[in-house]
Formats: C-alpha cells, sequence, structure tokens
C-alpha cells in the first residue's frame, strides 16, 4: 500500500497515493451496492424535481430526505450533473431505479468529492512535526498519516462498496481541524459549522470544539493558549496520535462508536500508548464494518484490503515508535488475534451448522458482541490515558 520509491520531494510521495487509491475506487464500481444507492438517488430526484418547500415533505418513497439543508443542496448541485447521465433517475417515481449510467454517475460522485478529502489530508500533513522522521520517506510520520487516511479500510469500504459521502464530510473535518492547528479559529469554527449543516451526527464532537474555542479564542488573557491537539485531549473524544476511520452507519449502538468514534485525536504523532489505542480501536471497528458486505464476491475484496491496511498500519507505527515500549501486551494481543477464528466461523463454519435456519442472526450477534469488547476496553484505556497523563504542554513544547 505504500510507495517507497516515490520521491519525496515536492510531495510527489502524496500525489501518488492519491492517484493509486483513486484508481482502486475506480476498480470497485462494479461492486454490490446498499440500499444507500437508492436513497441518494431518490434525494437527487426529490431535489431536482420538486421545489424547495416540498424537499422534507415528499414521501412518495420510504428514503425521505431526513439530512440537514446543505446536503439538499449538495444532492440538488448534484442532480444538475446526473441530469446529463440518465435523466431517468431524477424521477421521484422511478423507485429503485438502476441503470448503467446510474450507476457510474453515483459512483463517480463519491470519487470525485473525495477531492476535498485529498486535500484536507495534504492540509493536515503539514501540522506533523518531523521530531520522529526517519531517513527513510516510510518512516516518516507525515507518510504514514498520508497512507493511513488516503488508504483507509473503512472510508474504501462504506463509500466505494456499501455506498455512501463520508469522504467529503470528514474532508471537512479534518480542514477544520487542520486550520486550528494553523491557528485560524475563526476559518476551524467556520468549517465545522457548515459540517454539522451537512450532517447532524457530528453534534457529539461539538462541545470538545466549543470548550477548545472558548479556551484558545475566546479567554485567552494572561494565559497560555492551548495547543490544537489539545482539542481532543481537553475531552475524550480522542482515539489514538493519527485520525482514522472516520466514518460511517454501523450495525447498532456499539459499532456506531466503532466507526464514527474510532478517532479524532492528534494529528501529531504521540506516543505508543496512544498508538495501541488507534490500533484496537482501528483494527476492531474496521472488523465491526465486515457485515455491511455479505455477498459472496466482495468476501475475498473485504478480507484482503483489511488484512493490507491492518499490517501496515501496525508495521508503520511499530516502526515509528520502535524505541518504545511494544504496542501490545499479551492480552490484547490474544484478543486481536481472536478476529481471525471468529471470521472463519462467522464466514464459512456457520453455514454448515443446524444453527442456520434458527438463528441466522447468530454471527451478527457474535461480531456485535465481540467488537464491543474490544471497543469497550479501548475507551476505558482511553479515559485512564486522559485523566491520568500531564498535559501536552508540560510533557514537550509543541
Amino acid at each position: 500500500m505504500a510507495v517507497p520509491g516515490v520521491a519525496t520531494s515536492g510531495g510527489h510521495w502524496f500525489s501518488a497515493l492519491a492517484f493509486g487509491v483513486t484508481l482502486l475506487k475506480c476498480l470497485l464500481i462494479p461492486t454490490y451496492h446498499s440500499t444507500d444507492f437508492e436513497v441518494h438517488r431518490n434525494w437527487l430526484a426529490i431535489t431536482h424535481s420538486l421545489p424547495m418547500s416540498q424537499w422534507y415533505y415528499e414521501a412518495t418513497s420510504e428514503w425521505t430526505l431526513d439530512y440537514p439543508p446543505f446536503f439538499a443542496w449538495f444532492e440538488y448541485a448534484l442532480s444538475h450533473v446526473a441530469k446529463y447521465f440518465d435523466q431517468e433517475m431524477l424521477n421521484v417515481y422511478n423507485l429503485n431505479y438502476s441503470s448503467s449510467k446510474t450507476l457510474l454517475f453515483q459512483r463517480f460522485s463519491v470519487i470525485f468529492t473525495d477531492a476535498l478529502f485529498v486535500y484536507a489530508v495534504h492540509e493536515c500533513c503539514k501540522c506533523i512535526d518531523g521530531k520522529k522522521a526517519g531517513k527513510e520517506l516510510t518512516e516518516k510520520p507525515k507518510f504514514i498519516l498520508s497512507v493511513l487516511l488516503l488508504w483507509n479500510f473503512g472510508l474504501l469500504i462504506v463509500d466505494h462498496i456499501h455506498f455512501q459521502y463520508n469522504g467529503f464530510l470528514f474532508g471537512l473535518m479534518l480542514l477544520s481541524i487542520a486550520r486550528l492547528f494553523q491557528k485560524r479559529h475563526l476559518e476551524g469554527a467556520f468549517l465545522f459549522a457548515v459540517l454539522l449543516h451537512f450532517k447532524h451526527i457530528y453534534l457529539y464532537v461539538a462541545p470538545a470544539y466549543g470548550i477548545y474555542l472558548l479556551r484558545s479564542y475566546c479567554f485567552t488573557a494572561n494565559k497560555p493558549e492551548p495547543t490544537a491537539s489539545s482539542l481532543f485531549q481537553a475531552l475524550p473524544f480522542q482515539a489514538g496520535p493519527l485520525p482514522c476511520i472516520l466514518g460511517s452507519k454501523l450495525l447498532g449502538f456499539i459499532q456506531y462508536f466503532g466507526q464514527s468514534a474510532v478517532c479524532h485525536r492528534l494529528l501529531s504523532v504521540g506516543k505508543a500508548g496512544d498508538a495501541s489505542i488507534f490500533l484496537i480501536l482501528t483494527t476492531t471497528g474496521h472488523y465491526s464494518l465486515f457485515p455491511l458486505l455479505f455477498t459472496a464476491p466482495e468476501l475475498p475484496i473485504k478480507i484482503l484490503l483489511m488484512l493490507l491496511f491492518t499490517i501496515y498500519s501496525i508495521s508503520s507505527l511499530k516502526t515509528l515508535f520502535r524505541k518504545e515500549k511494544p504496542l501490545f501486551n499479551w492480552m490484547e494481543t490474544f484478543y486481536l488475534l481472536g478476529l481471525g477464528p471468529l471470521e472463519v466461523f462467522c464466514e464459512f463454519v456457520f453455514h454448515f451448522t443446524s444453527w442456520k435456519l434458527k438463528y441466522s442472526f447468530l454471527p451478527l450477534l457474535l461480531t456485535s458482541a465481540y467488537c464491543a469488547v474490544g471497543i469497550t476496553y479501548a475507551w476505558f484505556k482511553l479515559y485512564v490515558s486522559v485523566l491520568t497523563d500531564p498535559p501536552v504542554g508540560k510533557t514537550k513544547k509543541q
């Protein structure tokens, strides 16, 4: 997944990473897509063919428009491009309509809007210091951060197989955080406000933003200004040294935390303990997404992509923190390795048992319960870290 042979000057390696993952997204165009595909097609039709006053009242389809106004306008803008692909997709009464041109348009609309996410990742990389930078390109924190974000397994399967628009939304989120690092507080706050008008689920991050902005922008007289990295250290909305998974629907209460809140924390590399939390949450959160892709052709794809991403995540962070303690203790190692046997049982063994007909929900139940253990443990470990670690400003000068 990394590109070790790419030149380091001029950011060519970043362009290569972005171009490579874009090619991968194009290869995923023919794969399975969920009912969210029809949800967004219906929203295209609603916003294109009806006056704005009726957008939130149209109920011909069960998939009514239930996102904030900015996302509705986003769909409206897309619909004016969609009409050049297939006008029929914009008919409100064409329920469950699908065509090859509709598929291409909707898939490419996600890929195209990911440009904002790519730009946001680039801006975030500018905020990373080089204190832990190795001699090799692949050991530099900026390179590792870029790979973990641009090639993120969660975003790849949720946006480009399952079908959603999380990429550009998390682009807004990352860009907002980057602006806070750059002391451009008003711009960062504005971008976050815009994000809330696209998708209200981000409200759970608002308390951290509010407290950080009060401390760093509103009440700064005769007080030391907190660093931007303390945004997610002041409150327990953090989950590791590098932002990761960032986003999507999950399969119940438990997996929501495993995906939406897996990591909104430091953009600068912290310590081995942070990396451990990050890896446990990332690996567990990613595995919790497996039931979203339940069709046979996607089975090898999701397993291969997760293995590649997980191996790279662990190996790169292990190299970055090689002078510190091991990333996992024996219990954490045992738990993560247990995902393998769980997958074998759920995907292969279960279908040959007598439980298949009477307890068809069992694989999903086992997956949710197992992931709940890892996520709860990681959040507990995170709270302990937040409450016991000294403030960032007292441990190192940033």
